[in-house]
């Protein structure tokens, strides 16, 4: 099995509304793949078909080389899905729910109750575990619910956005957790609306807008289609602000761009640390006292910004 996850043309209408339109991925067993897209984009239609809640109208698409169409069955019991919504009984415990799915997925009942204390302590719920889960914090409920999806030992994980809504902390525990499970072999495919996670989690990105693919690669390969690198320097005093441009003018190809603060300059960075070190030499020569100094890539943020925005000017011009 070449691909844990592998999809070719697929397509998805829901009555006049073309969901997907011709959508192509693959992902590597044991890799993370980040799905980037608007709300909207066909994300979660995307992972649905894969989990077999949906058939796709065109197209096929296989996980853990069995096709989700023609092999439903095999494929579910390969995977784990944690879609937006927690899928948990609010009226049972934590230790109940977890059981009670261990013995669904053909677990005896003292090999679900030793596989439920096993996961509660790992996802810090142990405290928590015989309270009823109506009472946990959505944090909690998120890391119940990653528990469940990943009791049976899933080799493909489908993850619909499963941070969201979430705290900071609560966030970082479940990234360690997904970073766990990834070490230990598994296949992610993951939703997010934090780009931060993206760069924190994936080993690839793919941007889907209107129910296609407009982009692919890791992080870094798409920030370098949006932009290089930009030197950043900021001088303490508004009055240096000519001697800085100066300064990054001796290396740039383009001229040296004012913020709108007017105290910070940039220009883009095409000699490296050569060229930095020449502007750094300039500023000392001249006494410039400096509140920042730095080289920067364009953000996730700015990637998603400038190829959605491309796509959008691309479909008004195709109509």
């Amino acid at each position: 099995m070449e691909h844990a996850i592998f999809a070719e043309g697929l397509r998805k209408r829901y009555g006049k509304v073309e969901a997907l339109r011709g959508v192509d991925i693959s992902v590597p067993r044991g890799a993370v793949l980040g799905m980037l897209g608007p709300n909207g984009a066909g994300k979660t239609t995307t992972i649905r078909i894969f989990s077999t809640l949906l058939q796709p109208d065109e197209g096929h698409a296989t996980v853990a080389g069995f096709d989700v169409v023609k092999d439903p069955e095999k494929v579910r019991q390969r995977i784990g899905l944690a879609g937006q919504n927690v899928t948990l009984d609010n009226r049972l415990t934590g230790r109940e729910n977890l059981k009670l799915i261990g013995v669904l997925h053909g677990l005896k009942r003292p090999a679900a109750k030793a596989r439920a204390a096993e996961l509660l302590e790992r996802f810090e719920l142990t405290d928590a575990a015989d309270r009823v889960t109506q009472t946990y914090s959505g944090g909690m409920r998120r890391r119940l619910d990653l528990a469940a999806c990943v009791l049976a030992h899933p080799a493909v994980l489908f993850l619909d956005e499963p941070t969201i809504g979430l705290d900071p902390a609560s966030r970082q525990v479940l990234w360690r957790l997904i970073r766990e499970h990834v070490a230990q072999g598994a296949t992610v495919l993951l939703t997010t609306q934090y780009l931060e996670e993206v760069d924190e989690l994936t080993d690839h990105v793919l941007v889907v807008d209107k129910g296609q693919v407009i982009a692919y690669g890791t992080s870094d390969e798409l920030k370098r289609r949006v932009g290089g690198e930009r030197l950043e320097v900021a001088p303490v005093l508004a009055s240096e602000v000519p001697t800085v441009v100066a300064a990054l003018g001796r290396v740039a190809a383009a001229e040296p761009v004012v913020a709108g603060s007017g105290l910070s300059v940039s220009v883009p960075l095409t000699g490296g640390v050569a060229d930095v070190a020449v502007v750094a030499m300039a500023l000392s020569d001249a006494g410039v006292e400096l509140a920042d100094f730095a080289v920067r890539r364009p953000s996730l943020v700015e990637v998603f910004l400038n190829l959605t925005d491309q796509s959008t000017e691309l479909q008004r011009s195709a109509a």
